[in-house]
């Protein structure tokens, strides 16, 4: 099955390398990068756009996390759910490095990759898949301007609807009180509804705190957690 023949260009919003990488980490994307990277996602390999099958996930649960950062969480959630299989899509590959090191150490094997804009990933995958979705500390584009830029816009929120089964849950943590306004509004006319909304302290049972969510505490930016379930 074929989503769109002619995916339009997107315009891509930051870098996909930051500083100078380790040679540790440059080998972790040389030898682990291809056998983690999900199959018949890149335009390049799927010019046609044809549907992928799941058989990645081994019949398990299927998880998503959006723009996994270093991959503490992504890891973290592999490690204590051996019995789901989770997507993280990431395009810097410097987070991407950081995830691979991570991988080797905790020898997880319930994880899958794609390295690169997860809207790419969106068009593939079959409708009602997914039975988790994280946006963990997304990118905030704090001016004004640069608001249609944030994930949580119509633009990825309806394909990501899409992907998700009935029910399904999606979680958004930020330490930006804008950007919490934004879900607010955008989420919901996605198709979803809000379950939940917590503040420091309340984080989800299971929540494992990121880089970010420590440097957001350092510098005295509260996080807040959001719950939303598909309808």
């Amino acid at each position: 099955m074929s989503h769109n023949l002619n995916p339009p260009r997107r315009n891509f919003y930051g870098r996909s390398h930051g500083k100078t990488m380790r040679a540790s980490q440059k080998e972790y994307l040389a030898e682990d990068l291809g056998p983690l990277t999900l199959k018949g996602v890149f335009t390049e390999e799927n010019p046609e756009r044809r549907e992928i099958s799941l058989d990645f996930a081994g019949g398990k649960p299927l998880w998503l996390e959006i723009g996994f950062g270093g991959g503490e969480h992504l890891v973290h959630m592999a490690a204590r759910y051996p019995d789901v299989h989770i997507i993280g899509a990431e395009p810097f590959m410097n987070g991407v490095a950081m995830l691979l090191g991570k991988i080797r150490q905790a020898a997880v094997g319930n994880l899958s990759l794609y390295p690169r804009d997860v809207r790419e990933l969106f068009e593939v995958l079959p409708p009602a898949c997914l039975d988790k979705a994280f946006l963990n500390y997304p990118d905030p584009w704090p001016k004004a301007r640069h608001h249609r830029r944030r994930f949580v816009t119509q633009d990825h929120l309806q394909p990501l609807a899409r992907l998700m089964k009935p029910g399904a849950e999606f979680r958004v943590a930020t330490d930006i009180p804008d950007y919490v306004r934004q879900t607010l509004e955008e989420v919901p006319p996605a198709g979803f509804e809000l379950v939940k909304q917590a503040g420091l302290g309340a984080a989800w049972e299971d929540w494992f705190s990121t880089r970010y969510e420590q440097k957001a505490l350092r510098e005295g930016r509260d996080p807040h957690y959001l719950t939303f379930r598909k309808l």
